[in-house]
């Protein structure tokens, strides 16, 4: 702020010249107090200047309608929605965001600093605020092969960023504990930076938990149950309570947020296509939820506010108080949240649900992402990669993954051989996809450097009756992921997804169904998000005639069986793991 707008405001505080905006017997929402109360607010050069009698060259009546600071997402991961950022912050703003601390975690893993830089460049001059988490684990394992490797050398500069807060969820707890020189190196750099260390504490004890809050590592966004959350409070750390497409923990958690404890947990999406957000919102929605589940309205606003603020140090945001940048949102009505308009920097965005004015991002933001295209490299592929052999008479069991609809976590299956039908009626040589049993067949197919790796697997719980479906987006490495009935199906869905250069696709009988291209990176596209919407209605429409019966976002749940972090068992492009105790098995045993 310059010093003559710092005076202005100030003489406008005290009268002396008038507000640029005041809103007039609006019922102030009080994230301090946990309160409400009916006064006017002065507005001047994008600050709150005072709460009072003041006047303005605009007035706005705010008599029966509600205001709210601005929302912030405490954690997501924009390319999870598969549109650019300018895309993606106007459909935030129609659910009343006005800020994310975001994580550019997936893009890194696929094309290094070159997809930070993207990010970090398609982000400024949008009416929207994105700051920014370095990416703590690229790649996320070494159980897996991604497109790049980021060390803490390669993080130490964009610390002098502005929208650099920190350094995002650190997942690589063995690192941790043992002290590993790379990991070490980047939370300490963190520390002396004065910057926020975010969590991954998916599975982590109460003792775990110990060690990641004496490293400094501040939130978590993996917690399942109220008595985890609450072991990680008591411990200082904060709660980022997610509700995502597939990662749905609200209605678990929200019983462990109290009068008394509420300023510790924050409101987050993680990850969330952009179909969600658009028909289904985003904070403001998790806000709606907690306040019809009988959380009093003040406190689950603070949630989605003031306290992500302070966590993040994001100074003068997340209040309607005087020094307070003027994000804010009107309400219709408080119970449901309905939105009528919202307020950049004292600024009308959005009015009416559409957006009123938004900046187009000039070209030479965009200056990096021809390097985040054609990044699809497959090796020479056939039938043959997807063809999972029983070579040995005395393997008994099946290892499987098995699917828990709306959640990150899967399950360990030990199956008898001898009760699945596809496998008698072969004489114990292959694998045949059993839709009857409702196991199929899953790959992970290395598409960054073309190493020929691939991992193989069984599938049960996706409903598949016939056909494939397919993605670029596989968390964290990003390589190709393919369930399918067939091997034709499925190498059908690879050569596609090829020519593509990534993106999602369902195929039935080597015909495609429905498909998106995600250009940049295998992760997200240029085109408009209300493109994407009515392609990923198409996805949806698609993927039912080959599982009709499907009730959950089977695109979302196939790239997350890949994240090795996240018990039970996941997939890999080096085979099956076992998360729980961390080694690769086999398929039979």
């Amino acid at each position: 702020m310059k010093k003559e707008t710092l005076i202005q405001q100030i003489k406008s505080s005290n009268k002396s010249i008038k507000c640029d905006l005041v809103v007039r017997n609006v019922t102030i929402i009080d994230v301090f107090n946990k309160d409400r109360f009916i006064d006017n607010v002065g507005i001047k050069d994008g600050y709150i200047i005072g709460i009072g009698e003041y006047d303005g060259h605009e007035i706005i009546d705010g008599t029966n309608k509600y205001m709210c600071p601005g929302l912030i997402d405490a954690h997501c991961h924009i390319e999870s929605s598969l549109v650019t950022p300018k895309e993606y912050s106007k459909a935030a703003l129609l659910n009343g965001i006005t800020s994310v601390i975001t994580d550019p975690h997936e893009i890194a893993n696929v094309m290094g600093t070159d997809g930070i830089d993207f990010m970090l460049n398609s982000s400024k001059n949008l009416p929207f605020d994105m700051y920014f988490m370095l990416p703590s684990c690229v790649p996320g394992t070494d159980f897996e092969s991604s497109g790049a490797t980021l060390h803490a050398n390669n993080l130490r500069n964009y610390y002098d960023n502005d929208k650099v807060l920190g350094l995002a969820e650190v997942m690589n707890y063995p690192g941790v504990i043992n002290c590993e020189e790379d990991i070490i190196d980047k939370i300490y750099d963190a520390i002396i930076n004065n910057k926020v260390i975010d969590g991954h504490g998916a599975g982590l004890t109460p003792m775990m938990t110990n060690i990641y809050t004496t490293a400094n590592i501040l939130t978590d966004h993996e917690c399942n149950n109220v008595k985890e959350a609450i072991e990680k409070v008591r411990r200082g750390m904060y709660v980022l309570i997610r509700e995502g497409t597939v990662a749905k923990n609200l209605k678990d958690l929200l019983p462990a947020v109290n009068e008394s404890n509420s300023n510790r947990f924050c409101l987050c999406t993680d990850d969330k296509h952009i179909d969600d957000i658009k028909n289904n919102g985003s904070i403001n929605s998790s806000i709606k939820f907690a306040i019809n589940a009988g959380l009093n309205p003040e406190t689950a606003i603070q949630m989605a506010t003031i306290n992500t603020s302070n966590v993040y140090k994001l100074k003068n945001k997340g209040a309607i108080a005087p020094g307070y940048i003027a994000d804010f949102i009107l309400l219709d009505d408080l119970q449901d949240f309905k939105i009528s308009k919202v307020y950049k920097e004292g600024k009308l965005i959005v009015d009416n649900n559409s957006i009123i004015k938004h900046n187009d991002v000039s070209k030479s933001d965009y200056e990096t992402q021809s390097k985040c295209n054609n990044s699809i490299n497959l090796p020479s592929l056939t039938e043959d990669n997807f063809k999972i052999n029983i070579d040995d008479e005395n393997f008994k069991k099946l290892n499987a993954i098995e699917i828990i609809p709306n959640k990150l976590e899967s399950l360990h299956l030990k199956l008898d051989i001898c009760d699945i039908d596809s496998i008698k009626n072969t004489n114990k040589k292959l694998f045949i996809a059993s839709p009857d049993d409702d196991l199929i067949k899953i790959s992970v197919i290395e598409r960054h450097k073309a190493s020929g790796n691939i991992g193989l697997g069984i599938l049960k719980g996706l409903g598949i009756k016939e056909g494939a479906i397919g993605t670029t987006i596989a968390h964290d490495s990003h390589n190709l992921i393919i369930a399918g009935t067939n091997d034709k199906d499925m190498l059908f869905v690879a050569k596609e997804l090829e020519k593509m250069h990534g993106g999602i696709i369902v195929v039935k009988d080597e015909k495609v169904l429905a498909s998106i291209q995600l250009e940049i990176g295998g992760l997200m596209t240029n085109r408009k998000y209300t493109e994407i919407e009515h392609d990923l209605k198409d996805l949806h429409k698609a993927v039912k005639i080959i599982a009709p019966n499907i009730d959950f976002n089977p695109f979302l749940t196939l790239s997350f069986l890949s994240l090795p972090v996240i018990p039970d068992l996941k997939i890999t492009d080096k085979g099956l793991f076992d998360v729980i105790n961390f080694k690769f098995i086999d398929i039979f045993e």
